[in-house]
């Protein structure tokens, strides 16, 4: 059977010029309008079979996206999603962008046509038809859309988030509490805002003892274990001398303490590391590490339950919900 999709491959524009062409013609371009209307016709598809698509009001479908399924931080939070989602009697599709925004796309144009019901945003990634609104001067939303995890302020949609900032600097000021004066940082993406906020609450901890910010101690990673290892690396092949290290994932910390061991050095005693999420392999790690606990099983249900209320059109306490954090104290951050 010929679907919407065929039709816009047929025509060579997106499923959502499609379904923007049958509803509101006015609002495209005549040369695609022209293109999917021939594709219409020589597929011998009625619109009216279109139609019938988009009026469906709900599909109890709703599409959790996460930057990478590989990344552990991220599961903790979809199961709770799942577990939510189930309760109230929706299904749950995972979409994994890879970093790429014609994936992404893809997971937005089954939400504006209809074909799923919302979208639970796990990365700093944001829809096309998203900015372009928000580059055309409004600043909702033109799809059912929840952000978890990152936050994204010049949007009013609802968000659940910790407080990135007073997390990095909780966990900066218990190195510099143990005793640490010279630390560095491994970093994720520095165009990521969750990384713009944890160099943030690094830097304020760091002001707030009296202690200079160096970018010589500042080295970027990815999250994952390979660049907090190869971030390490390059700490320790600099030549530069520091006692303490604070990771902004746990993944890059554990890669970051096997370049440390490899070198010959001791945790905690030659350097103290902090890392940041909680993941259960931190507890188990050589020595276990200290990081920075988030609730993933709250960001998870509160996003659900978020979404749930926007497609219900019932309105929300907060639009913005700020979960709290703590500190995890283990032993590679103290000297026995």
């Amino acid at each position: 059977m010929v679907t919407i999709r065929d039709i816009a491959k047929r025509a060579g524009v997106s499923v959502a010029t499609v379904s923007r062409t049958l509803r509101e013609p006015e609002a495209v371009r005549p040369v695609r309008r022209e293109r999917v209307q021939a594709a219409i016709d020589e597929m011998n598809y009625t619109p009216d079979a279109i139609a019938r698509q988009l009026r469906r009001r709900s599909n109890e479908t709703i599409i959790v996206i996460v930057p990478e399924i590989a990344n552990p931080f991220f599961s903790g939070i979809v199961q709770a999603i799942e577990n939510v989602a189930h309760d109230l009697g929706y299904r749950v599709l995972i979409g994994e962008t890879q970093g790429k925004q014609e994936r992404l796309d893809y997971y937005a144009d089954m939400v504006q046509t209809r074909v799923a019901d919302g979208l639970v945003l796990l990365g700093s990634l944001m829809p096309r038809i998203v900015t372009n609104a928000l580059e055309n001067g409004s600043r909702e939303s033109p799809i059912p859309m929840v952000l978890a995890c990152e936050h994204f302020d010049a949007l009013d949609c609802p968000k659940v988030v910790i407080d990135n900032i007073a997390a990095a600097h909780l966990a900066v000021s218990h190195l510099i509490e143990s005793g640490r004066r010279r630390i560095a940082t491994i970093t994720g993406p520095l165009d990521n805002p969750l990384t713009v906020d944890r160099l943030q609450g690094y830097r304020d901890a760091l002001e707030q003892a009296g202690l200079a910010f160096r970018e010589d101690w500042v080295a970027p990673g990815d999250f994952s274990i390979e660049s907090g290892y190869a971030a390490m690396r390059y700490l320790l092949e600099s030549g530069q001398m520091f006692d303490g290290l604070f990771c902004a994932g746990d993944e890059m910390a554990v890669g970051a303490m096997h370049a440390i061991r490899e070198a010959g050095l001791v945790i905690p005693r030659a350097i103290a590391v902090v890392g940041f999420d909680d993941l259960r392999f931190g507890a188990f790690a050589a020595p276990p590490l200290t990081t920075i606990r988030q609730p993933a099983n709250e960001l998870g249900e509160t996003a659900m339950r978020m979404m749930d209320a926007v497609l219900h059109k019932r309105p929300l306490d907060q639009l913005k919900v700020v979960l709290p954090h703590a500190l995890v104290m283990r032993g590679s951050t103290e000297v026995s």
